[in-house]
């Protein structure tokens, strides 16, 4: 067998003093628990006296809640509005900004459901919630609030292993020394903790502030630093021989001095004279701040690094750099915003859609019902109109594309012109009836008479069928005409109904 040899998982020199155990700086570096989130009485202090800590407080809560929900699926379009403004005159998204603020200052706070005639240590049931019965949210804090750390939820669900029931505080601003269900809150935690350490802040999260403090601390130094090197930007001396001697004998010639100084600050400016002995010196001294500036920028880009939100939103200021606008970094902040949205607020704002419903429509919500959060984007004018330009392209695209596909329109047949049927052939006469043989002299007998009444009447019959026949041929005729009239005017009506239509669909 080979010798094994085992070396350490890191470069290492110990002449250098660098790597694993050679006891240089870096090994004295580790990282400690400050647990600044149980402090409330410093994050109260930080909160109040640093516009940074209420910038990375507000302005995420204040961006989850300010363009609210866009509500669909309603059988009546108007149910939607009267949602909408219930959620305004209850004032629900203050309310919820409020909620998210504490949470994420002091690692979490609670929104209870104020159901009149409910016990709020029931569990709720959205069933029970009559008409007008909702009366809005109020908000608690972890600091006014003391979850119960042996009676947990042991239901199945997004709520597994979380308190069961919320003991509020008698010095409370409402429901004090009351027991409230997991069921009628809306919980906001700040920054999500690993089970060991939830134990240790009583099952709530962690202040985003306690994760920033140290970087605070050097922004806030850099910064007042800065300020002070303003008043020694510009420095004066003046040089007097024999000053220690001036002093040390005062009376009238240490009078002297501090009179001649007056006189030099009392004249000193741009159309004034500086008066002094010939072997005074006055100098003056200046001091540049070059790099101070990004300095305090990279400063402020950890800061902005730490708390997820972009320079432009938590200074107002641009990012450096040529086309450099900041909109791509305000792309990914309002990204962020509606992850957040969806991960901490879907399931919670979806329940208390259902009370408001109960509350104001008298019925649950529908089936179909479907809501999404409002994007935080707002384009500009101009964005707005070269939108509508490249829309009201893209139709004219469309339509013309659809015409080039469609068929050809049939052309319409042509109108019929009434010819004037041909008048009917008369019919032939009948031949003459044959001439009587003449008449002898002897009387007419009997059966002349008969035989000359039957030649009338079938002579006269014959007449008659004829204008019968003649005048069945007119009728048919003219049925005819407005059989092909009739006929014409439907055709030329489908071919105009046709070509509308070929392009009706474009629109």
């Amino acid at each position: 067998m080979g010798l094994f040899k085992f070396t350490a998982d890191s470069f290492q020199n110990f002449a250098a003093r660098v790597g694993l155990g050679a006891g240089s700086q870096h090994d004295q570096s580790s990282y400690g628990f400050n647990l600044t989130s149980r402090n409330r009485l410093k994050l109260e202090a930080m909160y109040r006296s640093s516009w940074v800590v209420g910038q990375v407080v507000d302005v995420v809560a204040e961006d989850m809640t300010r363009e609210g929900v866009t509500l669909q699926g309603f059988d009546d379009p108007q149910h939607g509005e009267v949602i909408n403004d219930a959620l305004d005159a209850l004032q629900i998204w203050d309310k919820l900004s409020d909620t998210i603020k504490w949470g994420r200052l002091y690692g979490g706070a609670l929104a209870v459901m104020l159901i009149d005639g409910q016990n709020v240590s029931t569990p709720l049931n959205v069933k029970t919630i009559g008409k007008d019965q909702f009366k809005g949210l109020m908000v608690l804090d972890r600091w006014m609030v003391q979850p119960t750390l042996e009676d947990l939820v042991t239901e199945y669900g997004p709520d597994y292993g979380k308190p069961k029931y919320y003991d509020v505080f008698q010095d409370a601003a409402g429901l004090c020394g009351q027991r409230i269900h997991y069921s009628r809150v809306i919980r906001i935690d700040g920054v999500n903790l690993p089970y060991w350490q939830a134990m240790t802040e009583n099952l709530w999260g962690q202040s985003v502030i306690e994760r920033l403090e140290d970087r605070l601390t050097v922004f806030d130094s850099a910064t007042m630093g800065a300020g002070q090197l303003v008043y020694k930007a510009h420095l004066r001396t003046y040089k007097v021989d024999g000053l220690r001697d001036i002093i040390a004998t005062g009376g009238r010639a240490f009078e002297g001095l501090v009179k001649q100084i007056n006189h030099i600050r009392l004249w000193q400016s741009n159309e004034g004279l500086t008066l002094m002995d010939a072997k005074d010196q006055f100098e003056t001294h200046s001091y540049t701040f070059s790099g101070l500036d990004t300095l305090l920028l990279q400063f402020g880009q950890q800061i902005s690094g730490a708390t997820q939100i972009p320079l432009v939103r938590l200074f107002g200021q641009s990012p450096a750099g040529l086309n450099s606008t900041g909109e791509s970094d305000l792309s990914n902040y309002y990204d962020n915003i509606n992850q957040q949205l969806e991960r901490r607020l879907r399931t919670p704002l979806h329940k208390l859609l259902e009370i408001v419903s109960l509350s104001t429509l008298g019925k649950p919500l529908p089936d179909s019902f479907k809501f999404d959060f409002t994007s935080l984007w707002q384009m500009s004018e101009e964005q707005k109109q070269k939108a509508r330009d490249n829309l009201k392209k893209a139709r004219e695209l469309r339509a013309a594309r659809l015409k080039a596909q469609a068929p050809p329109p049939p052309e319409p047949e042509p109108v019929p012109v009434y010819v004037e049927p041909p008048a009917p052939v008369p019919a032939p006469a009948p031949p003459p009836a044959p001439a009587p043989a003449p008449v002898q002299a002897r009387g007419v007998s009997q059966a002349d008479l008969k035989q000359s009444n039957l030649d009338a009447i079938m002579e006269y019959e014959a007449i008659r069928k004829e204008r019968k026949r003649i005048k069945r041929e007119k009728q048919m005729v003219e049925k005819q005409r407005q059989d092909v009239v009739g006929i014409a005017k439907k055709a030329s009506i489908s071919g105009w109904q046709s070509q509308a239509g070929s392009f009706h669909s474009c629109y």
